[in-house]
């Protein structure tokens, strides 16, 4: 498998797992046996595109093998890691970013054979400690997070701590990141769609209480790849849930302030806010939502390294926020009939900053385990737009397999 640029030296971060991990008591050999397991997963998905912009529309069969193992080593130690393949079948008439099939819409899922994770890990008591290439993800993923719907994933080479103080006492978690792999395939001819080279921390304190998790947070990232990226971000998120009769009240509230940091030589403002109040009654959760990502007319909130497919809806349309901004309002359902799960999701979109419409979204997805370990998925999304970009519906079928 293709490798990409190592990281910058993991002696003083190595130290650092060594020093904190010294002097505690050592679990026992039959447990951390216990923790072996091989990596084995397979998925293949179908993806249609029909984009307005475009004669052609795009058709995608790509599937996906992960093979890997984790290994606990030592009592407390894991050694993770899992490398990916994946390839594109019948023709590949789309855009993957990589393949120079332009006249198509694109769906980033191009080709490639590149390592996935690969860390040394460390848990005893409260400490959970991780250094090399893996997964970063916080809270609900708006800011950080894997991109897992693509098949090539986003992973960091990061330093990542996480204590948890006995006693009902807070979660603190601390990343430092070197350099994050995106979902566009370590082959891709474009440099900036491989790798972005970091210098990230990453702070995020949650606190449960019997009014719900308060958690406050602070990412500090320097991009040294693309200067212009490069940002401070603070907020707050409260999220809770209250049992009334047979139904619950969930909600999240949340709020960031963003600017320019470090080597960016722009001038850069804007704020985050999220309102989501929830009811579950029936096994059936209802929700509502107005999320804004702010915007001045010259720039737009940025969250580069989210999973960006979960939010402003599955039609992609919101990937790079405006300089507008966007005002997300939507409504949405969920829950189970037998084994089956669907979900429903309707979008009115509208810019921050004017208040111009740019469209609306219907997003709807089954999803039913048909064999152990197998998941099958049926998904649509239809963006209609008022303006901004142009119509486009998605349509995708995938089955997946995890050992």
């Amino acid at each position: 498998m293709h490798s990409r640029r190592c990281p910058r030296p993991a002696a003083p971060y190595l130290f650092l797992i060594l020093a904190l991990t010294a002097a505690t008591p050592l679990l026992a050999a039959t447990d951390a046996a216990e923790q072996n397991k091989p990596i084995v997963e397979l998925r293949y998905r179908y993806e249609g595109v029909d984009d307005a912009a475009f004669a052609k529309n795009a058709d995608a069969n790509t599937v996906r093998l992960r093979l890997g193992y984790r290994w606990a080593f030592a009592p407390g130690w894991r050694l993770v890691a899992s490398g990916d393949r994946v390839q594109a079948l019948a023709g590949a008439r789309y855009n993957s970013t990589a393949n120079g099939k332009t006249q198509y819409p694109i769906v980033a899922d191009p080709q490639s054979s590149e390592f996935h994770e690969a860390y040394v890990g460390y848990a005893e008591g409260g400490l959970d400690a991780a250094l090399g290439r893996q997964i970063v993800s916080f809270d609900n993923q708006r800011f950080f997070g894997n991109v897992g719907w693509r098949q090539n994933e986003q992973t960091f080479d990061a330093l990542s701590l996480r204590y948890t103080f006995d006693g009902g006492g807070p979660v603190v978690r601390y990343a430092y990141l070197d350099r994050v792999q995106r979902v566009f395939g370590n082959a891709n001819p474009n440099p900036l769609l491989r790798a972005w080279d970091l210098n990230g921390n990453l702070l995020n304190l949650t606190q449960a209480t019997a009014l719900g998790n308060f958690t406050g947070y602070a990412y500090l990232v320097k991009n040294d790849s693309v200067a212009t990226a490069s940002t401070h971000t603070l907020g707050a998120r409260w999220t809770g849930t209250h049992a009334v009769g047979e139904a619950k009240f969930g909600w999240t509230l949340e709020y960031a302030k963003q600017g320019d940091y470090a080597n960016n030589p722009a001038a850069q403002s804007a704020s985050y806010r999220l309102i989501e109040p929830a009811l579950t009654w029936r096994g059936v959760t209802f929700k509502a939502g107005d999320e804004v990502m702010g915007g001045n007319g010259n720039y737009g909130f940025a969250t580069p390294f989210a999973t960006l497919h979960a939010f402003d809806g599955w039609a992609d349309r919101f990937l790079t926020t405006p300089v507008d901004g966007i005002d997300d309002r939507y409504i949405g359902a969920n829950g189970n009939i037998g084994k089956a799960g669907w979900t429903t999701t309707w979008h009115d979109f509208h810019a921050d900053h004017g208040g111009r419409a740019y469209g609306n979204e219907f997003d709807a997805m089954l999803t039913y385990p048909l064999a152990a370990r197998v998941t099958g998925l049926l998904k649509l999304a239809d963006y209609r737009s008022d303006g901004f970009s142009t119509d486009e519906r998605k349509i995708w079928a995938s089955l997946e397999y995890k050992f």
